[in-house]
C-alpha cells in the first residue's frame, strides 16, 4: 500500500529517505517568489469536504436579477436541451477518428456545421473551437495565411476580452496589429479607410459590437476587398434571427461565441467558438471539418474531411495548434437551434430587441441618466452615462438584488461613468421597472 504524507513531519521523513530536505526541494526557486507556509489545515474526510464546499457555495449570490452581458448572456434554455445532450450516447470521444463506429456523432457535427452556415449565410463551417475569442484569433491567422500579409486592423468596438486574447497570442509574432478607435458607437470608418492599404490582411469587426450597437459593414467589406484584404466579422448568433447576416454584408470569415445557444453562464464555461467561411477558403480553415459522402454501397455517410490529424502536429506549418473542438457544446447549440427553429429564433431575437428598447426608454427617463452614443440602433445591450462612477453604482445595486451591468471603465478608461446594460428575453416588464426604480434610488 502506498505511503501518503499528510503532515509536514511525514513529508520530511519521506524526503529524508531519498536524501532530500524540504528546503532543498525548492532551492531553485528565488526566495522572493516563495510564499512561505500556507495557512491550510489538515486533510478532511470526504463528508467534511462536502460540508465545507457547500458552505462556501452558499456565499455566492445566485438570486440576482441579471442585466449583465458583455459577450455572455442569460437566455432561456428549454428543458429538452439538457434532456437530449445528457444522453449517454453523446458522451463519446470528442474527435471521432473512426467513422465506421462514429456515424451518429459525425452526423450531429455535420448538422451543427450546416446550421452555422445557414445562420451566418456562409458556405462552410468547422466543428467548433474553444470560445469566441480563440475563434477570432484563428480567423485572423487564417486571413494571414490566405493573403500572405501581416497587417491587421481591429476596431475598439470589438469585445475587449477578445482583443486582449489576440494581443496575447500575437505578442511574439511578426504581426502589425492596428487599432481604430470607436467614437460614435459604430466602427470608425474614417480611421479604418485611412489605415487600409496593400499590406492589410484583414479588418476585424463585430456586429452587434461590444456596446450593443448595430452596424452594416458592407461598405467596409468592399473597401477591404478592393485592397485585397479580408473582412473578419464576429457576431452574436441570437441577433441573426432578425439582423442582416455577416455573409450578406460581404464578410469572408465569420466567428462568434456560441454560449447564447443553449449553454448556461456556468461561471465562465465551457463555451463554444463557431467559425464559418466561404468555400474558396475552406482549405485554410483550422479545426475539424465533417463532410457528407457515400460508402461503397451508395449509402449516405459522414467522415472527417479535408484534413488528417497529423496536420495539427506540424508546428508552424499547421493550420492551427489549438485544434480541439467543443463537441458536446456544439451538440448543445445544435439541439437548441433545432428546438427553436427559424421562427422561434426570430421571436427570441425580437423579444431581446423589444425589451432592451423598453428598458432603454425607462432608464434614460431617470434624471441624470443619458445615452452615451447617438446611434439609436442596438440589439439587447446599450451604454448609459450615469451622473457618478458606474462601478460604485453597480456595487450599490448588487445590494438591492440586481447585477446591474458592466462598468466600461475596466477596459475603456475614459468611460468612467458608463455602464453597459443588457436585457434578454428572460427579463420581464416588472423586473425592468424594479431595476429602474432601484437605479433611481441609488442615484
Amino acid at each position: 500500500m502506498p505511503f501518503i504524507a499528510n503532515t509536514d513531519e511525514q513529508r520530511r521523513q519521506m524526503l529524508a529517505e531519498i536524501g532530500m530536505t524540504m528546503e532543498g526541494l525548492f532551492s531553485d526557486i528565488p526566495k522572493k517568489l516563495l510564499c512561505g507556509k500556507l495557512n491550510i489545515g489538515e486533510g478532511l474526510a470526504e463528508q467534511e469536504v462536502r460540508g465545507v464546499l457547500a458552505e462556501l457555495a452558499a456565499k455566492n449570490s445566485i438570486d440576482l436579477t441579471l442585466f449583465l452581458g458583455g459577450g455572455f448572456y442569460d437566455h432561456f434554455i428549454p428543458a429538452a436541451v439538457y434532456s437530449i445532450v445528457s444522453r449517454s450516447e453523446f458522451y463519446t470521444a470528442y474527435t471521432p477518428y473512426q467513422p465506421e463506429v462514429s456515424q451518429g456523432t459525425l452526423q450531429a457535427i455535420y448538422e451543427y456545421q450546416s446550421m452555422i452556415c445557414r445562420l451566418t449565410d456562409m458556405e462552410a463551417a468547422n466543428a467548433s473551437l474553444y470560445d469566441g475569442g480563440t475563434a477570432m484569433y484563428e480567423a485572423m491567422m487564417m486571413a494571414l495565411r490566405i493573403t500572405g500579409r501581416n497587417k491587421v486592423i481591429i476596431d475598439t468596438s470589438v469585445n475587449p476580452i477578445y482583443r486582449v486574447m489576440i494581443e496575447s497570442y500575437t505578442k511574439n509574432l511578426q504581426i502589425e496589429l492596428v487599432q481604430t478607435h470607436c467614437e460614435t458607437g459604430q466602427a470608425n470608418r474614417e480611421q479604418i479607410l485611412a489605415k487600409l492599404d496593400d499590406e492589410t490582411a484583414a479588418v476585424i469587426l463585430q456586429n452587434p459590437n461590444f456596446f450593443g450597437c448595430i452596424d452594416d459593414f458592407s461598405d467596409i467589406a468592399k473597401a477591404a476587398h478592393d485592397k485585397g484584404a479580408l473582412l473578419v466579422a464576429s457576431c452574436y448568433p441570437i441577433s441573426l434571427g432578425i439582423l442582416k447576416t455577416p455573409g450578406s454584408m460581404g464578410a469572408d470569415i465569420v466567428t462568434g461565441e456560441g454560449q447564447s445557444m443553449g449553454m448556461p453562464m456556468s461561471f465562465g464555461g465551457p463555451y463554444l467558438g463557431f467559425m464559418a467561411t466561404r468555400m474558396e477558403y475552406v482549405r485554410k480553415m483550422p479545426g475539424r471539418i465533417v463532410g457528407q459522402t457515400q460508402d461503397r454501397q451508395g449509402k449516405r455517410c459522414f467522415v472527417m474531411t479535408l484534413q488528417a490529424r497529423e496536420q495539427h502536429i506540424r508546428r508552424e506549418k499547421a493550420t492551427s495548434n489549438i485544434c480541439s473542438n467543443e463537441a458536446l457544446c456544439a451538440m448543445t447549440a445544435l439541439v437548441y437551434l433545432a428546438l427553436l427553429g427559424k421562427e422561434g429564433l426570430r421571436q427570441t431575437a425580437q423579444l431581446c430587441a423589444d425589451k432592451a428598447s423598453y428598458a432603454y426608454n425607462r432608464l434614460t427617463a431617470i434624471p441624470g441618466v443619458k445615452p452615451h452614443f447617438k446611434a439609436k440602433w442596438f440589439f439587447n445591450e446599450f451604454v448609459l452615462d450615469l451622473p457618478r462612477e458606474a462601478a460604485d453604482v453597480i456595487v450599490k445595486l448588487i445590494e438591492k438584488g440586481f447585477a446591474a451591468g458592466f462598468p466600461l471603465s475596466r477596459y475603456y478608461p475614459d468611460m468612467k461613468n458608463c455602464i453597459l446594460v443588457c436585457v434578454t428575453e428572460k427579463r420581464t416588464k416588472q423586473q425592468i421597472g424594479m431595476f429602474a426604480e432601484a437605479l433611481e434610488s441609488v442615484l
